[in-house]
């Protein structure tokens, strides 16, 4: 379930136990799962480059028997992704309804351009966790951000219809997603007030620099003005909203943990560690999920990660909660073991040293 308040024990969705048993039977918690990567937006930071679908995607047989073996693994939830965006595959109802009537909780990712009241009536009564994308308040930028003129405006009259059907609620909760980039770095202390006043869970995170985000060299933003983001952020959630948690990437009031228990099964049926991390460790079409994770070495490495860990991330006073962020690593310097290079507290070690 998302959380309007996390911290650093809540941020975590499983208890170390349940991380340390899924780790020893290598099973999995929960996966991430792209339906197509056919999308109606043109995001400039896309991981995916996402638009149109790829040639021979997973039907929906496979991806119930995907489901299936997820299951058979211990998962507990399927986060659906937006590596393109799920509201226009077809048969996504039939996949949450299906994952549903299995006992497991579904998490839905989109940009909610095709977010109507109807939709959302049906995803609140399926008790489906929501995350809307929304970088930015300000039309102009978001429209930007998004490649695509009237964003804003469709994704406002999503976060209606979301409010309208009961979100966020008990037994449906409702998050927002943002990039951070230098079109939107100076709002966003203003829009991580809107959501904790409203009740949403809000999802600030660094960009990997892959997919779109490699062509748009505005983009960027420099380790400090992360660090002066999150600090601000921990601190208007400390005095505003007792929420108190230690600033460090790669996501705000919260880290990343899912190379312990989780991966990514794409729209082709690749299996990969995380999207960051897009290192191709098998195919369902010929191995099953349990098989992948069991010998693919990139998921051998990164379940063993506190211990194998390289550079000044190994020996941070915060290891045995965080790790930085894989695809960071992976994607600067290729190796997905190596410290995390957005990560301001190891600049801050090095400047005792000198």
């Amino acid at each position: 379930m998302l959380m309007a308040c996390l911290s650093e024990q809540l941020g975590m969705e499983f208890s170390p136990e349940e991380i340390a048993k899924c780790r020893a039977r290598g099973g999995l918690l929960s996966l991430e799962l792209e339906l197509s990567r056919i999308c109606d937006l043109r995001c400039v930071y896309c991981y995916a480059a996402s638009g149109v679908p790829l040639k021979n995607e997973l039907t929906l047989v496979e991806i119930k028997d995907i489901i299936d073996q997820a299951i058979g693994l211990g998962a507990q939830k399927i986060i659906v992704l937006g590596g393109g965006e799920p509201l226009l595959y077809p048969h996504l109802f039939e996949v949450i309804e299906y994952i549903r009537n299995k006992g497991l909780a579904v998490d839905l990712f989109t940009n909610g351009l095709s977010l109507s009241s109807d939709v959302a009536i049906r995803l609140q009564k399926l008790e489906v966790d929501v995350v809307l994308k929304m970088n930015s308040k300000i039309p102009e930028v978001q429209d930007y951000l998004a490649g695509r003129v009237g964003t804003h405006q469709a994704i406002e009259k999503a976060f209606k219809a979301l409010t309208d059907a009961g979100y966020p609620g008990e037994n449906c909760a409702l998050g927002i997603e943002t990039i951070i980039c230098q079109q939107n770095f100076d709002e966003l202390p203003d829009l991580w007030r809107w959501a904790r006043y409203q009740g949403i869970s809000p999802y600030v995170e660094a960009m990997t620099m892959q997919g779109r985000a490699t062509e748009h060299n505005d983009l960027a933003v420099e380790p400090e003005q992360v660090e002066r983001l999150f600090k601000e952020l921990s601190r208007i959630d400390s005095e505003e909203f007792s929420c108190n948690w230690i600033a460090h990437p790669p996501l705000a009031a919260s880290h990343c943990a899912r190379h312990e228990y989780s991966c990514t099964v794409t729209s082709i049926g690749e299996v990969q560690p995380c999207p960051g991390v897009n290192i191709r460790a098998g195919s369902i079409r010929s191995q099953s999920l349990a098989e992948i994770i069991s010998q693919a070495p990139v998921f051998q490495d990164l379940r063993q990660i506190r211990s194998k860990i390289k550079g000044r991330c190994a020996s941070c006073d915060l290891s045995e909660v965080c790790y930085g962020c894989r695809g960071h690593a992976y994607q600067v310097s290729g190796d997905y073991l190596a410290e995390d290079p957005l990560c301001w507290l190891n600049r801050a070690e090095d400047a005792k040293k000198i």
